[in-house]
């Protein structure tokens, strides 16, 4: 795809394709479009704000993908990283590392997101256990657990909204 297809105009919020585009330069635009808007500096109002992006970056993995939306104290994104990628169904997180990344871009909060393949993203007992076990590690550097994100296919689940976390 080349950058010339696609005309954005920030102001409207509107987008002007040039000459056609397939389907593969949809989604390629889409996941651009998700990762500016989950740059530095963008404020997460509430989680729910960013599933839409999320949904675009992670929706279509084919193994299970661990990441964190890392946020200062207005909860303004610091940055976006796939921390752990794993298999099918299961990701292997490591707590000592997601602490080690929160210190080093010096975060406030985070919001976890993880995909599920399947497509379905209900949360697992594992989702819950690891959410917990993050949590209280990360509570003993003063890092709020804001959320942490299930991507489906069709749908992503708050396990904050559902009083998980």
């Amino acid at each position: 795809m080349r950058n010339t297809k696609f005309k954005i105009d920030e102001t409207n919020g509107t987008y002007t394709v040039a000459s056609p585009v397939t389907e593969k330069d949809i989604l390629i635009m889409a996941r651009r479009l998700a990762k500016n808007r989950l740059a530095k500096g963008c404020s997460i109002e509430r989680p729910s704000s960013a599933f839409i992006y999320l949904q675009a970056l992670m929706g279509n993995y084919e193994n299970e993908v661990f990441g964190s939306l890392f946020l200062d104290n207005q909860h303004r994104i610091i940055c976006f990283e796939e921390l752990f990628r794993g298999t099918l169904n299961v990701t292997n997180i490591h707590p000592r590392e997601v602490v080690k990344r929160a210190l080093a871009v010096n975060a406030a909060a985070v919001i976890f997101v993880h995909n599920h393949p399947s497509g379905e993203p209900e949360p697992s007992e594992a989702d819950k256990k690891i959410t917990v076990q993050l949590r209280e590690t990360l509570n003993l550097i003063d890092v709020r657990v804001l959320d942490h994100i299930v991507v489906g296919a069709k749908a992503c689940i708050s396990m904050a909204e559902r009083g998980l976390v």
